[in-house]
């Protein structure tokens, strides 16, 4: 008893919609051996038993039937995501050019006109569950090849950030910070006319990933620059302002190594390269200005300063995040992007709980909270 209901269990299900009892005996009859049947006499109970958690593998469905009809039965179940790659055959006595031409159409993957040969049913039905099964095999390739793809992004990120953070141990969590900030503020931009054509939900999501690496070129720093406690020099500030080329260039030579386009690395190469521009054209290395500064580089600009005016570093004490809020509201049009600074406005508080999230030290979390002390990041 239990081999035979295992057997049962590993057959293919076909689904038989007919609203004559007979019709769908006579199937029955054909296919037992090799399928498991299921069956409905109108289309309400057909689309219900498509519906079910374990849908199935193929449908044989009549036209002319009370109520609702194969064709508008195929059309729902072309409709639902869920339901819309199963095949269709349809199986009918209307024998018309356009009968058959309608219900491709609609969607469905043959057409049988009855009375039928059982041999060829049989022979179609295995084709097209044949090929279905090679094109969920194929999916199932694609979707494997993705996650490889998105697991060679991570650990190329992770392997370039890492390295970065080697580089200037104290800002362990200014890489995780400005991640999210930057997936924050473009997550409120979306929707705004200006962004909305290029802040897709996948441009984000590589924004995201990609953030990470806006400091790579800092490995080219010589440490008496990078790790400097004090002030820098004009020289030293000059050579310190390279990290935005040596960046790019460490990207783009990464790029060229893997032998491909990976996109989220164009996206780090812009970040890397533009961060530090102006929105009035004074900032470094290019002196771009305006809207000639792409998105990714003027959303990184507002959040790494922001970042940066919050975090403790050797050669100065973090700031409240109320102080920082308002030197970013300042640079607005000059600076910043004003219309970015005017979404982090109204998301500041979004800031305050990744900050609080990710800060490395106690000081930096206490700091944050403290309103009306502006001396203290003077």
């Amino acid at each position: 008893m239990n081999s035979t209901n295992t057997y049962e269990s590993q057959k293919q299900t076909i689904l038989v919609i007919d609203d004559l009892p007979e019709n769908i005996d006579i199937i029955h009859e054909v296919l037992s051996d090799d399928y498991r049947i299921l069956a409905a006499v109108t289309g309400e109970k057909g689309l219900a038993l498509a519906n079910l958690p374990f849908p199935p593998d193929l449908i044989l469905l009549d036209i002319m039937m009370p109520g609702m009809d194969g064709y508008e039965v195929c059309r729902r179940l072309k409709d639902r995501a869920d339901t819309r790659n199963i095949p269709v055959i349809f199986v009918s006595a209307l024998n018309d050019v356009e009968d058959e031409y309608r219900g491709l159409e609609l969607g469905a993957v043959d057409y049988i006109t009855k009375p039928f040969s059982p041999p060829i049913v049989k022979a179609r039905i295995k084709n097209h569950l044949d090929l279905k099964c090679h094109r969920d095999h194929l999916e199932m390739l694609v979707l494997e090849r993705t996650h490889e793809l998105e697991l060679t992004q991570e650990a190329t990120i992770e392997s370039m950030a890492v390295l970065a953070e080697y580089r200037d141990p104290e800002t362990g969590g200014h890489i995780k910070r400005t991640q999210n900030y930057v997936r924050a503020l473009a997550e409120r931009l979306k929707d705004h006319p200006k962004y909305c054509s290029y802040l897709t939900p996948e441009v984000i999501a590589l924004l995201y990933k990609s953030a990470p690496l806006h400091d790579i070129g800092k490995v080219g720093i010589p440490d008496n620059i990078l790790l400097k406690p004090g002030k820098l020099t004009p020289e030293e500030f000059e050579i310190m302002k390279k990290h935005a080329a040596y960046g790019h260039d460490t990207i783009r030579a990464t790029e060229k190594t893997l032998g491909r386009d990976f996109s989220f690395l164009h996206y780090a190469g812009e970040i890397a390269l533009t961060h530090h521009e102006k929105w009035d054209g004074s900032g470094y290395p290019q002196g771009l200005s305006g809207e000639d500064i792409p998105i990714p580089g003027r959303l990184m600009a507002v959040v790494d300063v922001y970042d940066a005016l919050i975090s403790k570093r050797v050669y100065k004490p973090p700031m409240p995040h109320d102080r920082a809020i308002s030197i970013i509201k300042d640079g607005g049009g000059s600076h910043f992007d004003p219309e970015m600074v005017k979404a982090m406005l109204e998301i500041s508080d979004k800031f305050l709980r990744i900050a609080l999230e990710f800060a490395d030290f106690e000081e930096e979390r206490q700091m944050l909270l403290t309103v009306g002390d502006d001396s203290a990041g003077s």
